[in-house]
């Protein structure tokens, strides 16, 4: 886990207030899956992007997310985020990150890793799409999410 966080604080430490770019609060749905299991999940998200130039920039983001299953609890994530500006209001993005287990005494906190693209509209508003992929331990099967948010920017 340090080996993933280590690297994205660095990246959010330096990065100045003044070269702030937006924070972000959206609501997601999406589903999860891994070998021989399917389920809706649903959560919501916080962040702050931060400009490293004309078109990159990075990012943290904390999560709640909640496999729709009964026996789950909130799965709660930390990830940094890199990417480019895609046009006036486009980001496309990799995303890395920590997630608490998804239910209590599962011991399944995992690393994740995925991509995303986030899509400005009017004045605050954006809509995203995004994959993670989870890499479980003690030989459990790694899970998957495609989810699907919206959300406003400040």
């Amino acid at each position: 886990m340090r080996k993933v966080l280590l690297p994205l604080l660095a990246i959010a430490a330096t990065a100045t207030p003044a070269m702030a770019n937006e924070a972000r609060v959206e609501a997601r749905g999406g589903v999860f899956w891994t070998n021989g299991y399917t389920q809706d999940t649903y959560g919501v998200a916080a962040g702050y992007d931060f400009d490293l130039g004309q078109t990159l920039f990075a990012g943290a983001e904390v999560s709640g997310d909640k496999i729709a299953d009964s026996g789950t609890k909130v799965s709660w994530g930390f990830t940094g985020r890199l990417g480019t500006k895609v046009g006036e209001k486009g980001k496309l993005y990799a995303a890395s990150g920590y997630t608490t287990e998804t239910c209590t005494g599962c011991n399944n906190d995992a690393v994740h890793l995925g991509a995303g693209y986030e899509q400005g509209f009017g004045k605050n508003l954006y809509a995203k799409v995004e994959y993670r992929h989870f890499f479980l331990d003690q030989n459990r099967q790694d899970g998957n999410a495609v989810v699907a948010g919206l959300g406003v920017k400040f």
